[in-house]
């Protein structure tokens, strides 16, 4: 098997488990794990088998001791707020509203870039956001959009949410040139368990461990491992062996396998009318992104 299927298949399984992380883990929230208490599970239990898989493989040491500080912002942005957002909103919107919101993090990354990096947006960008904006607005509410409804609430975090995240791609890219994309990892997830413990040490102590189920184990053992560990790893190998427009562009497909997974598990519906706002996010952010990724597909041709 040659390395381009490899990182394929590596890339459909990362999506496929991005895919169902939003339906599964309704079956457990809050129910059984309350948001806080959940993440505080998933960074502790995934920084444990970084920490192992680190150790083995990639043996890589921090060499300046100023890098320490932007690791600690990486694991606010990329970890801490991250995931209580996401997972606290997710508690509370819908599976499909989640992963379409999602997807406008690549949109949130052009914008978050050109600000930081003085960009200039052209014209194809701009109506790239425009539509994915539009797109995302008429899915969670549209012209009933009710910001005291407590699913818009969700959806709100679930956007706050790919906002931080976009911002921690922006700001740890440095970071990830100058460190293989583990030994970041591993930092922000370590700082993050350590920022995550103070919000979700009271949910933790009040989970009753003797009602899980099998399946509720399993599904607490997919997150935690599946939707997190093992995603971090397989991302890493393909960056490792691909360009980052070919891991980046796999994003679009989630939302079809969280929207089947959704419907298999029957905890959403897929109206005619979510299925053209995914659309018109999807061609949003494909404008959006689609100049740039031809960018970078030349960049990694030349090098």
């Amino acid at each position: 098997m040659n390395q381009k299927v490899k990182v394929h298949i590596a890339l459909w399984i990362v999506t496929i488990i991005y895919g169902a992380t939003f339906s599964i883990a309704k079956q457990v929230m809050p129910i059984y794990i309350k948001p806080f208490a959940f993440i505080l599970l998933r960074v502790s239990v995934a920084s444990v088998l970084i920490i192992l898989f680190h150790k083995s493989f990639i043996k890589e040491k921090i060499t300046d001791k100023k890098d320490f500080m932007k690791l600690l912002v990486c694991a606010i942005f990329g970890v801490a707020a991250n995931m209580m957002l996401f997972f606290k909103g997710l508690s509370i919107t819908t599976p499909i509203n989640a992963s379409v919101l999602m997807m406008n993090t690549p949109i949130f990354v052009i914008v978050i870039a050109m600000i930081w990096h003085k960009e200039k947006l052209s014209f194809q960008k701009l109506m790239g956001v425009l539509l994915a904006s539009l797109g995302a607005i008429m899915l969670v509410g549209g012209r009933k959009f009710q910001f005291d409804s407590e699913r818009v609430l969700g959806d709100m975090m679930v956007a706050a949410n790919a906002i931080i995240y976009a911002f921690y791609l922006v700001y740890a890219k440095q970071l990830i040139h100058k460190y293989h994309p583990l030994t970041v990892t591993l930092y922000s997830f370590l700082f993050g368990t350590l920022l995550v413990l103070p919000f979700g040490a009271a949910e933790f102590s009040q989970i009753e461990w003797y009602t899980f189920t099998p399946k509720i184990w399993a599904f607490v053992g997919f997150i935690t491992v599946g939707s997190t560990f093992l995603t971090y790893v397989l991302n890493a190998y393909a960056l490792r062996h691909a360009s980052s427009s070919l891991v980046g562009s796999y994003i679009y497909l989630q939302p079809v396998c969280a929207t089947l997974i959704a419907i298999t598990f029957a905890t959403d519906e897929l109206s005619f009318e979510k299925l053209i706002f995914m659309v018109l996010v999807f061609v949003g952010v494909y404008l959006a992104s689609i100049k740039k990724a031809k960018a970078q597909e030349v960049i990694m041709e030349n090098e």
